[in-house]
């Protein structure tokens, strides 16, 4: 597939593709493509989810040795704006939150998921989640959590437009927790 400007994200882990991709789209005209390239697996669910949100166009990932490649068409509107979730929580709020009947909902990958989480929290990653919503409950409240904020704000977004109204965002997310952990590696 042919790109008018590549992007080498190789080695960054989230929120670090996205930072990057954003970056890069502001530099582009208006139509063109940008190819990311990312050795992260969870940047096929983050990159498609924020161009998404952005309202540009995701076009599709090859995946080659190892090596993700993205395509991104660059949307045609002068005012592409980043939507933020608004209900938000912080990390310190989370566990009293949560012992008032609400689950917290992680959607980082598997792996990252494996090497520390918050205890009861469900593992859903974000590239998972649309074929996964059968297994949250409308009316309980989810605090979506991820790394840094990003992906969670993503995974609250579309929780929302599904029809969950008791999302929240916790932030600053996993990076910042100073709770309890539990590993299963």
């Amino acid at each position: 597939m042919k790109a008018d400007v590549h992007l080498d994200a190789k080695g960054y882990a989230c929120p670090m593709p996205i930072v990057k991709t954003k970056t890069a789209m502001n530099d582009l005209t208006d139509g063109q493509i940008l190819e990311v390239q990312a050795t992260d697996k969870g940047s096929i669910a983050d990159l498609k989810a924020w161009a998404e949100s952005v309202g540009h166009q995701y076009i599709g990932t090859i995946e080659d040795h190892g090596v993700l490649f993205h395509f991104i068409r660059k949307n045609g509107d002068a005012e592409v704006t980043e939507k933020k979730f608004e209900q938000t929580i912080q990390n310190d709020e989370l566990l009293e939150r949560v012992s008032n009947g609400g689950i917290v909902l992680d959607v980082r990958e598997q792996a990252e998921y494996a090497f520390g989480h918050i205890e009861g929290a469900k593992s859903i990653p974000l590239g998972e989640l649309e074929e996964r919503l059968v297994e949250l409950t409308k009316d309980q409240e989810i605090y979506v959590i991820c790394r840094t904020g990003k992906r969670s704000d993503l995974a609250a977004q579309k929780l929302f437009e599904k029809g969950f109204t008791k999302v929240y965002n916790v932030l600053p997310g996993m990076s910042s927790w100073n709770g309890p952990l539990e590993k299963n590696i």
